[in-house]
């Protein structure tokens, strides 16, 4: 693992959330949402650069202060979150090495704690395999058919939510990336492009707190973890 860069996919309009301003522009603890997105990935010192993918139309960006700094770049993203991130993937192939990896990571999860970030980079290293966090299923699951009946309970023991962000070599993440949505059509995550493609993903336990921001009431809470972190208790 030579260097370690960082693509952030923020082309998106965040229309769950509604609203006239797409949610990675929501203004939170007193900046934008993805500001706070930024400055915990530009924490880690093992962080070599960013690249940010942006609709090319918005001119809200301006408003986000990291995008100035010298180690983030942008980059036109596409309409699905799988051009995006094949358009970091693909500025930073240009001058990247075969040794370099890239973390993927929503823009849209502004509350990752350093030490989750470092945990995740340390098992990378460790296995010289991918990883990303993920945290395990508390909830009973059931799956029902077509009709909303219950057909079973699923064994949650096995089961877990997958977070950003997810760390990969960059080299492969973006053949893996780019041959599944040739194939079908994109992915949902950068582990299932890697696990079509036969590579081991291992999972790293990250906080409940590290949730990526869908509807309104998670602005709520992510304020709130935000301004609990600049403010400690006293």
């Amino acid at each position: 693992m030579k260097s370690i860069w960082a693509v952030v996919p923020a082309a998106g309009s965040g229309r769950r959330l509604g609203g006239e301003t797409p949610k990675q522009y929501r203004e939170i603890a007193g900046a934008p949402l993805m500001e706070h997105t930024l400055q915990a990935l530009l924490a880690s010192p093992d962080v070599r650069g960013i690249v940010v993918a942006l609709d090319p139309s918005d001119r809200r960006a301006d408003a986000v202060a990291s995008l100035a700094d010298a180690r983030v770049q942008t980059v036109a993203g596409g309409a699905l979150r799988a051009d995006s991130v094949l358009a970091g993937l693909d500025l930073l192939a240009k001058d990247a090495s075969d040794q370099d990896w890239v973390l993927v990571h929503d823009a849209a999860r502004p509350c990752l704690p350093i030490e989750s970030l470092t945990a995740l980079i340390d098992c990378a290293r460790m296995r010289r395999q991918g990883a990303i966090l993920a945290a395990p299923v508390s909830d009973t699951l059931k799956q029902v058919d077509e009709s909303a009946r219950v057909t079973r309970t699923l064994d949650r023991s096995t089961l877990w939510k997958a977070q950003t962000p997810q760390l990969f070599p960059l080299i492969k993440l973006r053949r893996s990336l780019r041959q599944c949505h040739e194939e079908f059509g994109g992915v949902t995550d950068e582990a299932m492009a890697m696990e079509w493609a036969g590579e081991p993903v291992h999972v790293v336990e990250g906080p409940s707190s590290n949730i990526k921001v869908t509807v309104e009431s998670d602005l709520a809470y992510v304020d709130m973890i935000l301004r609990a972190k600049r403010e400690p208790l006293t």
